[in-house]
């Protein structure tokens, strides 16, 4: 028959393995909700550039976002990708 010392350490032993279990589980839940997040994100993205992409068979609004896109991108391969000359850079003062 187990002494109660021995119970106490089985009781220690099952504690620290379901703490364990929850500390995975909370883990896992809180990775599927940020690639649930990510996805999402992800999603809208796709939503809003479809959006611009037909307001952008309207010349007027094509001249907008156009405008708003010289302004936002700084990246030369971005800003090509709309048609937009690479920004200058400064000269280099001597």
């Amino acid at each position: 028959m187990p002494t109660i010392e021995e119970k106490i350490k089985d009781a220690e032993e099952k504690l620290k393995k379901m703490k364990l279990q929850k500390a995975q589980s909370e883990r896992a839940k809180k990775t599927k909700e940020a690639k649930k997040a990510r996805s999402e994100e992800t999603r809208k993205k796709i939503l809003l550039g479809s959006y611009y992409m037909t307001k952008m068979e309207d010349e007027e609004s094509k001249k907008k976002i156009l405008w708003g896109l010289d302004k936002y991108l700084t990246r030369a391969d971005d800003r090509a990708l709309f048609g937009l000359p690479p920004l200058q850079t400064p000269a280099p003062s001597a």
